[in-house]
């Protein structure tokens, strides 16, 4: 079956050792000039300044996409800031300490007390008592909706009831209707509170798919229940035409975005990996050209301890794959030149 033996060399290896490998005859850049998480050139400096205990450059930053509402990138922003002070916290500490009431301080501080907690095997207790954390973010200015996307975290990991949880998402939804990473959030915790049930996951994304403009980062959405799917392993089975058309969706909306683009990278990454799954070869390639450069710790930090490492794995095997299907393709379709699809369950 393509759903347990597609990816199995690489997802079964153990962590790889450095080499540089070119691929010009696929389009793709040399393994050695291929970077993980890159930042762009806006958090870039302010991580830079953090690195030297100085939390200027990153209130600036975030001040910037408060004003101009720019949801999404201040919810990665966000996401990365914490994720670096989890390790170098004294500039948080130092931003804290001289503006205990800054809305961007706040949200870190926030997003990085659910990121503490999360890793305890305490975490749903722990998490209760980040209630105030994320209360104060929320208040520090209403039009945010990146608090509520951490509360709908919150509610995934302390196991909150559903009604609770509908109360913050439409507060969410209020704020910021086609908020990706809020999108996001609730798709994580209907999965986890439907385990077994990805239909109703899939019925959700699609829903919000639907409703949404072709170029919004909430058409990826049925990709994300798509994925969870493909790696979980449970619950009734998924009709292969519902996973194709989730990709397609996704395909559709990365063609939108320039190559090499690093805010595109994200989607680009996890799509190749529903791709590949599907045994969509040349259609996974068409995404590795896309992400050039650009890898990104998700998804492939859930099958290794070194995402970079499995990713060019995973891009070696699709560059094989796609060469080894083409001419079999046009064998078989000679007007067309289009492959045909395998799906899980065909061999």
């Amino acid at each position: 079956m393509v759903g347990t033996m597609a990816l199995l060399l690489p997802f079964g290896r153990s962590p790889r050792t450095p080499r540089t490998v070119d691929h010009p005859d696929a389009g793709l850049p040399a393994d050695s000039e291929v970077l993980l998480d890159a930042p762009d050139d806006h958090l870039g400096p302010a991580l830079v300044a953090a690195g030297q205990g100085a939390y200027d450059t990153a209130a600036e930053l975030l001040a910037a996409t408060r004003l101009q509402s720019r949801w999404e990138y201040r919810d990665g922003y966000v996401l990365r800031l914490a994720a670096f002070a989890r390790s170098r916290p004294e500039w948080l500490q130092a931003w804290c300490a001289a503006a205990p009431q800054d809305p961007d301080a706040l949200l870190v501080k926030a997003q990085l007390a659910v990121d503490r907690a999360w890793q305890s095997p305490a975490r749903a207790e722990l998490l209760r008592g980040v209630s105030p954390l994320i209360t104060a973010a929320a208040r520090a200015d209403d039009r945010d909706p990146v608090p509520w996307r951490i509360a709908l975290d919150h509610a995934r990991g302390s196991r909150a009831g559903h009604i609770y949880f509908g109360e913050l998402w439409e507060a969410a939804l209020r704020r910021a209707p086609l908020h990706y990473g809020c999108h996001v959030a609730a798709l994580r915790y209907l999965a986890s509170s439907w385990h077994g049930s990805h239909r109703e996951c899939f019925d959700f994304a699609d829903r919000a798919a639907q409703d949404t403009p072709a170029d919004s980062l909430v058409q990826a959405l049925p990709t994300r229940a798509a994925f969870a799917y493909l790696t979980d392993g449970c619950g009734p089975g998924v009709p292969p035409e519902r996973l194709d058309a989730a990709a397609d969706r996704a395909v559709a909306l990365s063609r939108r975005f320039p190559e090499a683009d690093l805010w595109a990278a994200g989607v680009r990454n996890k799509l190749t990996y529903v791709l590949a799954r599907l045994g969509r070869w040349e259609d996974a390639l068409e995404q590795l050209r896309l992400i050039g450069p650009y890898a990104t710790s998700f998804p492939w930090s859930r099958f290794s301890d070194d995402p970079l490492g499995r990713f060019l794995d995973v891009r070696d095997e699709v560059r094989q794959r796609a060469g080894a299907a083409a001419p079999r393709a046009r064998a078989r379709h000679p007007r067309s030149g289009h492959p045909e699809r395998v799906h899980p369950g065909d061999h």
